[in-house]
């Protein structure tokens, strides 16, 4: 080696040779795709969300608009570059123009103490009024097809499978006549979170889908204008979004907590709770158990709205053909216990969100029968002794009432929100039951 190449490699290693920079993981990459790619055509022109106020019934467009539309709808601010648009809508195709379209963070994002995080379920969300006025302010006063959601916080998802669905082909072609796969629209679903899904085998409500499955994630893309080559066009970007959704993460509970009340509380989750929730900490396990609707003793609209011929056709389609590992739809016989990590984030509680705090998890005879909250989630809105959101008892609406005032109330007196059940909590003491949830906050 001559003595310039000493000096130059010399000059290298002391200076840091330049290095090949670092490929992102299949996480990252879903990540990537999950906030940053349209996957299904717009719904909205433009000037949708500019002109929405004026279906508010207010005579000027209100001050500091971004904010006014968020609070309006239950959005939140986007933690990632999303071209102003709250998380949730995004700019996307429309036929020879650019629109606003929704993804999936309209639902499965929301915010906890004023902070945006991509897999909490969005309790805030009243996706009727978003759809309904949005269309609206683009000059289409058509109905829409279904009730999208009955309770504010709450969403008719299992109805927009079904739905969309129907207008599908088993290879996902679009066909000319609706089919109707036994459509439901009062099941009143919350939004579980999607951290959980690094613990489970099976996901959704009833455990009925393998959690490895990737084409299950993709049933939104049922947008009319979807081709139906763009399903497996997409595929690979799903597979590396299910990476990203299972090394998601809870938030730690941000509040201090009484270390030696929770430690009494773990005894009383062990001898109550574990057998159907699971253990945790380093050697966590959990048993993926599905409760029966008898025992458990929640609302049933759910279990007994996704019906076998839904689920035939499912199976028979493109989503049902995903071979290798994964295994095959199946309706089960009643609700999937879930995971409780992050749980003091995710109230409301059970399937359908009808009980506000653990607190009333936990002791039947504090549910309250009907009942509204800001739809904020400063913490101010939040309820740190019961752990949940705050809630006033209000009566039923009055008949006058417009929809988004209605969906505000939720009440537990109508189908699908029901708030009986999951009574294990009811035989303990108050003071276990405090312990308890201290513990639960650790999660």
């Amino acid at each position: 080696m001559t003595r310039a190449a000493v000096l130059v490699l010399t000059f290298a290693v002391l200076c840091g040779a330049p290095s090949r920079a670092k490929e992102p993981t299949a996480a990252e990459r879903g990540y990537k795709a999950l906030t940053g790619t349209a996957f299904i055509p717009a719904f909205w022109t433009p000037n949708a969300l500019p002109n929405v106020w004026k279906q508010w019934g207010v005579t000027e467009k209100p001050a500091d608009y971004d904010a006014a539309v968020r609070d309006r709808y239950g959005l939140h601010p986007a933690p990632y570059p999303n071209d102003g648009l709250p998380m949730g809508l995004r700019k996307a195709p429309l036929l020879l123009k650019t629109g606003v379209g929704a993804d999936c963070m309209l639902c499965h994002a929301g915010s906890i103490l004023g902070k945006s995080y991509v897999g909490l379920g969005n309790s805030s969300l009243d996706i009727h009024s978003l759809f309904e006025d949005l269309a609206r302010a683009d000059g289409i006063a058509k109905k829409l097809p279904f009730t999208f959601s009955n309770a504010r916080g709450t969403n008719e998802a299992g109805a927009f499978g079904v739905y969309l669905l129907g207008f599908r082909n088993p290879d996902l072609s679009l066909k000319g006549e609706w089919t109707d796969l036994d459509l439901h629209d009062d099941l009143c679903e919350d939004v579980p979170a999607w951290w959980h899904m690094r613990k489970k085998k099976t996901i959704y409500y009833g455990g009925a889908t393998d959690s490895r499955s990737v084409r299950t994630l993709m049933q939104f893309m049922m947008h009319p204008l979807t081709p139906a080559k763009d399903f497996e066009k997409h595929e690979p970007a799903f597979r590396d979004i299910l990476e990203h959704l299972v090394s998601l993460e809870p938030p730690k509970y941000p509040f201090a907590f009484d270390a030696a009340l929770a430690a009494k509380g773990e005894k009383v989750f062990a001898a109550n709770c574990a057998k159907c929730h699971g253990t945790y900490g380093k050697e966590w396990s959990y048993p993926n158990k599905v409760i029966a609707l008898d025992e458990i003793g929640t609302d049933p609209a759910r279990h007994r709205g996704i019906t076998e011929k839904y689920g035939k056709a499912y199976a028979e389609s493109w989503f049902g053909k995903e071979g290798g590992a994964v295994k095959p739809i199946h309706i089960g016989e009643g609700y999937q216990a879930p995971p409780l990590d992050g749980v003091w984030a995710t109230a409301p509680y059970l399937h359908n969100g009808s009980v506000p705090t653990l607190e009333g998890v936990l002791n039947s005879k504090a549910r309250p029968k009907r009942f509204t909250r800001s739809f904020r989630t400063g913490e101010a809105d939040y309820d740190k002794v019961n752990v949940g959101w705050k809630t006033t008892e209000v009566p039923e609406p009055p008949a006058s009432a417009t929809g988004w005032e209605r969906r505000k109330v939720y009440d537990t007196t109508k189908p699908g929100r029901g708030n009986g059940g999951h009574t294990y909590g009811d035989h303990l003491t108050a003071e276990q039951r405090a312990a308890l949830i201290e513990y639960l906050k650790t999660l």
